[in-house]
């Protein structure tokens, strides 16, 4: 958020004061961890001199903070004031007003100093201020003339530009809160642009953020974070939504007249972009292919030759960036070309090689489908489902919910394809299992539905009664060895409760029986039951009960 209420020096110089006199030296080195790795998620200033902040601890704390008496200042946490979730914020705080945080950090042996060390730090600190204040003007007039150039500036330029606009809110947590105050950031200080350069001016200044937000944050030790905390992941991936919004909406715009140059810049920064990303989230991949697609396929006749000269530029980029082998990004990137060059085998080469290293990105994977489905491409998609089922995470409900909605595609436009689904399904079980017992059941193959449930061992009374309805009017025949199995297994407990469960299951096949016309071999078949568990007199009792036997 931007500051509402200033903090002049008088101001600053007692703050200082303030924390020498109410932080230990302990809670000041914590406080300083929590603030450089972004625990301040949210830092907001309701009044003149009032703080109130949420820092993320093993919960989240709420910190509330009186400026003129730090005394009184409160946090929910368990130790309730001068804590290292206070001190956090108020680091955040120094920082949203371009104040030097290590005056906090150091602010005892400031403090404690004798007078002329007092004297000669106060002069350092005076000095280190105004050239600060000093940069931050220079920055300031950099900063406007560029703008009135943006239209002239190349998108390395623009970047270069957004650095500055964002300057001050470099050590903020990185969450939505930091897109939007970026953002703002940046509109704040740009001119009027003619609408094409200012679609993508603005495409840039979201690409911008993302990489602010997804980049490894480093300490000033050089210690490099090893992931992004959850809050940084979900505003990254909300972000992310927007932009694919408006790389499609302005597809027109990238291929309309004058605007090639700026078309290819931008490939040209998501390709090297997304082959740098080196932790495992990644955040270019998507938007790189989203771009190729929509924005340069279309408009060449000459596709499989545009996909040629793609590939050797990610090659050529790889090089100078001089990227491991194999790396995901350049095998992935690569396979999806070969598969607008419809050269399958090669891309189906070039994923097996990354999933022996690395989980492929499963949005990426669904996006080659999503491409076969647009360009309706239906003897391709049969071969493909098959190939990249074993890549995909089918552990995850929503996975298995569209993969199948895929075969439904292909099953629609191909039905000769069957075969082919049932055997994808099968090598997958029992990852696919409940795909696999849907597909059957809305094919109506009862009878393969029954064998599967039978060489799992399942049991009748999981399934409610409107699951089996099908079977029991289609193929009600097929239900009598599922009953028959569960009663024996019910009776093989030799307890009360499996005894009476397995007369509930005898009722049911004696309905059943009767339904087919085949009450002989009910009777024939409970006369040799009885007989075999004659000495089960629990059984005989509960068969007493349930009136099966008089």
């Amino acid at each position: 958020m931007i500051p509402t209420y200033e903090l002049d020096d008088d101001q600053w110089d007692q703050l200082v004061r303030d924390v020498a006199k109410h932080f230990g030296e302990v809670t000041i080195s914590r406080g300083f961890q929590y603030f450089k790795r972004g625990k301040v998620v949210k830092l907001i200033l309701p009044a003149e001199r009032t703080v109130k902040a949420v820092v993320e601890g093993g919960d989240l704390h709420h910190v509330s903070i009186n400026l003129d008496s730090l005394s009184s200042s409160r946090c929910d946490c368990p130790v309730g004031y001068n804590c290292k979730h206070m001190f956090a914020s108020l680091l955040r705080y120094a920082d949203m007003h371009n104040r030097p945080v290590h005056s906090l950090i150091n602010a005892k042996s400031i403090t404690g100093a004798s007078a002329p060390q007092a004297q000669s730090r106060a002069a350092s600190y005076n000095e280190a201020r105004q050239l600060a204040a000093k940069k931050a003007a220079e920055d300031l007039a950099l900063l406007q003339k560029q703008a009135k150039r943006i239209a002239e500036l190349s998108v390395k330029e623009w970047h270069e530009w957004f650095e500055l606009a964002t300057a001050s809110l470099m050590q903020s947590s990185r969450n939505t809160q930091f897109i939007n105050d970026a953002l703002a950031a940046i509109y704040r200080h740009k001119t009027s642009l003619p609408a094409d350069v200012d679609a993508f001016f603005l495409l840039h200044a979201h690409f911008y953020v993302l990489g602010k937000l997804t980049k490894q944050p480093q300490d000033v030790s050089g210690y490099m974070y090893s992931y992004l905390a959850f809050h940084t992941h979900h505003a990254a991936s909300d972000l992310q939504g927007k932009i694919a919004q408006r790389i499609v909406q302005m597809a027109k715009t990238a291929v309309s007249p004058g605007n090639e140059s700026r078309a290819r810049q931008t490939l040209d920064y998501l390709r090297r972009e997304m082959l740098a990303e080196t932790h495992d989230s990644r955040y270019y991949l998507h938007h790189y292919l989203q771009v190729w697609r929509g924005w340069f396929l279309p408009s060449t006749n000459t596709a499989a030759s545009a996909n040629e000269e793609e590939i050797a530029r990610i090659d050529e980029t790889a090089n100078q960036l001089e990227l491991p082998s194999p790396s995901l990004a350049l095998n992935v990137a690569q396979a999806a070309l070969k598969t607008y060059q419809r050269k399958d085998e090669e891309a189906w080469e070039l994923l097996r090689a990354v999933d022996e290293q690395s989980n492929i990105p499963e949005d990426f994977l669904l996006g080659l489908l999503e491409h076969l489905t647009e360009s309706e491409d239906w003897p391709r998609l049969p071969d493909w489902l098959a190939e990249i089922a074993p890549l995909l995470n089918l552990r995850r409900a929503n996975s298995v919910r569209v993969y199948s909605e895929y075969w439904d595609l292909a099953m629609r436009h191909l039905p000769e394809a069957g075969p082919q689904m049932w055997d994808s399904l099968v090598s997958l079980l029992p990852l696919t299992r409940e795909l696999y017992e849907k597909k059957l059941m809305e094919t109506g193959q009862w009878q393969r539905w029954m064998d599967f449930q039978l060489s799992l061992g399942s049991d009748p009374l999981e399934f409610r009664v409107t699951d089996l309805a099908p079977i029991d009017k289609g193929a009600p025949e097929a239900l009598l060895p599922f009953y028959h199995q569960a009663v024996e297994r019910y009776v093989l407990l030799k307890n009360r409760d499996g005894y009476k469960t397995a007369v509930k299951l005898l009722k049911r096949l004696a309905k059943l029986y009767k339904r087919l016309k085949r009450e002989s071999r009910w009777e024939a078949f409970f006369d040799a039951f009885v007989d075999r568990h004659s000495r089960l007199r629990a059984l005989q009792e509960e068969l007493r009960k349930g009136k099966l036997l008089i």
